[in-house]
């Protein structure tokens, strides 16, 4: 399916009309232009975990780097030591590697992360980036819910 693109912003939504601030994207380079390269060296090994999964959309906005398909599945904010973010994902995944989880709806659950190493960018991790893809593709929309 298609996504709808906002005619004042130009971004693409899974749903018409979908409730947004619009705003214009950012240049990438200026959520790194005062972080230490490895901040962005840890974000690229990031980027390329997430098209691992499939084709990525990556929306610079104000304030984050959101990772999109039909959806956004990931953020990213970059900081001196490293990155802050979060995934969503369709269920509730306990884990100590979590900074927080929110509970939006039955499906939707956001879990917070800190990355400081590209090694925590590991075989868990990826496992959980697959499945927060596969709800940035609404493929959890195919199968009824907990």
């Amino acid at each position: 399916m298609s996504l709808w693109t906002c005619p004042d912003c130009g971004r693409g939504f899974a749903n018409r009309n979908q409730v947004h601030t619009c705003a214009g994207l950012h240049d990438l380079d200026h959520h790194f232009a005062r972080r230490p390269t490895a901040v962005r060296a840890l974000f690229d090994a990031l980027t390329e975990a997430a098209r691992a999964c499939g084709p990525v959309i990556v929306l610079p906005e104000k304030t984050r780097i959101a990772f999109q398909v039909r959806m956004s599945f990931m953020a990213v904010m970059p900081r001196n030591h490293g990155l802050r973010g979060h995934l969503v994902l369709a269920e509730r995944v306990e884990d100590p590697r979590w900074t927080r989880i929110e509970t939006f709806s039955p499906r939707n659950h956001l879990h917070a992360f800190s990355l400081t190493d590209q090694g925590q960018i590991d075989d868990w991790f990826r496992g959980r980036l697959a499945e927060a893809y596969a709800v940035g593709a609404q493929r959890h929309l195919a199968s009824p819910a907990p």
